[in-house]
């Protein structure tokens, strides 16, 4: 991909469009780390352009992206239609990563605590429904729905079946994809939500602040959680923070009750992220990859 940049920037080509669902999703910092690893910087080699998830196969197959990253089964969609192939998922950028939040304002949190309680409890036991093998066809027919995803069963059952379609119509396995519950899938690492903010600051969306990294550390609350499925007995993470990225193998962990096994949740590159040292990290990523701050990237 980078060669063909190059190519097309040599030519005096327009540059690529990657779309992305939103300039602070999990989607765009992804994409743009993967792109930034093999020296494509996004803003000045590739723009990145927000489109709503249920039109990226039509931005695609009418030419005006290139490229997307996005939820399922919108890619499965792009495949069926003949129009795009999935070339890597999120779990292949960085393994067992989050995706989707759960957040509430804290003044409610506050207030209503056996209500918080019971949302995040209602929460979980729909996610443990969902990670059911034996549910998932009723899980793609009701996502199939006018109301919801309005699609074929058919397409929406390709994602939920942890496989992607490659070159050919092999249905490969992908470790880690769309994971549900299990391995702490639901736990609100307080790392993760620094590894975000580092983004945010390497991509010009936020400066780099000791205030900042508190709030970040603030905003993601695994206490709640603990309290809110102590009841459950479910097997939560004793500790609110890990490193990202060092985890090459599923190991067991800590936990507030009874046995828990991480998985592997390395990025592609093999960078780990110590979410104590947060300018140490992004010091050490590529300065080529800064986009040009006149520009932006979601311009």
């Amino acid at each position: 991909l980078s060669a063909l940049i190059r190519r097309r920037a040599q030519a005096g080509l327009p540059r690529l469009t990657f779309g992305i669902v939103h300039v602070h999703s999990a989607h765009h910092y992804e994409l743009a780390y993967w792109l930034a690893a093999g020296g494509i910087r996004p803003g000045l080699d590739v723009d990145l352009v927000a489109v709503p998830p249920s039109l990226m196969a039509a931005a695609l197959a009418s030419g005006r992206i290139h490229g997307f990253c996005v939820g399922e089964p919108w890619g499965s969609v792009a495949v069926a239609e003949g129009t795009g192939r999935i070339l890597l998922t999120n779990a292949h950028i960085w393994g067992y990563s989050p995706d989707k939040v759960l957040g509430v304002r804290a003044a409610w949190a506050d207030a209503e605590p056996d209500g918080l309680c019971g949302l995040v409890r209602a929460v979980y036991r729909a996610a443990e429904w969902c990670e059911a093998e034996a549910n998932r066809g009723a899980l793609a027919s009701l996502l199939a729905e006018p109301r919801y995803i309005d699609q074929p069963v058919e397409r929406i059952a390709a994602g939920l079946s942890r496989r992607i379609e490659a070159p050919g119509g092999v249905a490969e396995p992908v470790d880690g994809f769309l994971s549900f519950t299990g391995k702490a899938q639901t736990f609100p690492w307080v790392s993760h939500a620094l590894w975000f903010y580092s983004q945010m600051v390497r991509w010009g969306q936020a400066p780099l602040s000791a205030e900042a990294i508190a709030i970040a550390r603030s905003t993601y609350r695994p206490d709640l959680t603990r309290a809110a499925l102590q009841p459950l007995g479910v097997a939560l993470p004793a500790a609110d923070a890990k490193p990202e990225g060092a985890l090459t193998a599923e190991m067991p962990v800590g936990s507030t009750s009874g046995q828990l096994v991480l998985g592997p949740d390395v990025f592609f590159d093999r960078r780990v992220f110590d979410p104590d040292d947060v300018a140490g990290y992004l010091s050490a990523l590529s300065r080529s990859a800064v986009p040009d701050p006149a520009r932006g990237m979601d311009d």
